[in-house]
């Protein structure tokens, strides 16, 4: 069974179908479901599809490129959500260099102090990272973030890059463009990481895979990712989901 490391299920693309999207997830075979809150919209909605459904967990924290917005009253807040039993970590935060919506200086403030609630709590957090990958590691390193590990999300970067966020108690995820033809960096970084710190995600309604990109993703799509991944290490389908399902839970310290 599948585990689906990072979605946005409260989506507003998800509005009129949602349910059946949910679904759908199940009848390919998802079996658990950690959903994302990233901002004063996206949170409530995300506790609420998590005490909705047995099976979706919850990540909150504060996206970068929201970070001009986040208070303290919001960490606070964080901080107090963070103690229902349905939320498993803290995220996704981070740098984003590339829509750069907030001042760096304030991105990287807000990611420090939701590094330093993740020590407090204990809680595995999940990085963003577009065009920062030198920056997002400088601050994890300074940060001891090593203390409490997480997931370098839908991970682009170089194998280097993902060396240092190995090292620092790290797992790598990748979503659906890993399954694109012309993804040549991707998969080289997907065949070195070790099978025990590998994840797998679809970040939908974005990153769709192939065979379906252009169209909204949803979770059930993450099929196509465990195929792409057991092709690069030459593993069986059942193998992968086994693989990167146990990884997910012995991560967000599940039982069972």
């Amino acid at each position: 069974m599948l585990f689906e490391t990072h979605a946005h299920l409260n989506a507003n693309e998800f509005d009129e179908d949602r349910a059946e999207v949910i679904a759908r997830a199940q009848e390919n075979g998802v079996s658990t479901i950690v959903n994302i809150g990233f901002n004063a919209e996206t949170i409530p909605s995300c506790m609420d599809l998590a005490h909705a459904y047995d099976f979706i967990y919850a990540v909150i924290g504060w996206h970068p490129q929201d970070a001009k917005d986040m208070t303290d009253e919001h960490l606070e807040w964080i901080e107090e959500l963070s103690r229902d039993p349905k939320v498993v970590g803290l995220g996704e935060m981070g740098l984003d260099y590339y829509w750069d919506t907030s001042p760096r200086d304030v991105q990287a403030e807000v990611f420090r102090k939701q590094i330093r609630l993740a020590r407090k709590l204990d809680m595995p957090i999940i990085i963003h990272n577009r065009d920062a990958h030198q920056d997002v590691l400088t601050i994890l390193k300074e940060e001891k973030a090593a203390d409490v590990g997480g997931i370098m999300h839908c991970f682009s970067g170089s194998w280097e890059t993902a060396k240092q966020a190995l090292d620092m108690n790290f797992y790598i995820s990748f979503g659906g463009p890993l399954t694109f033809k012309n993804a040549k960096q991707p998969k080289e970084v997907a065949a070195k990481v070790p099978l025990d710190k590998l994840l797998i995600e679809t970040d939908c309604p974005y990153l769709t895979p192939h065979p379906f990109r252009g169209k909204r993703n949803e979770s059930g799509y993450v099929r196509y990712v465990c195929e792409e991944m057991a092709n690069i290490h030459g593993l069986s389908y059942e193998e992968m989901a086994q693989i990167t399902a146990d990884n997910a839970r012995r991560l967000f310290r599940m039982n069972g």
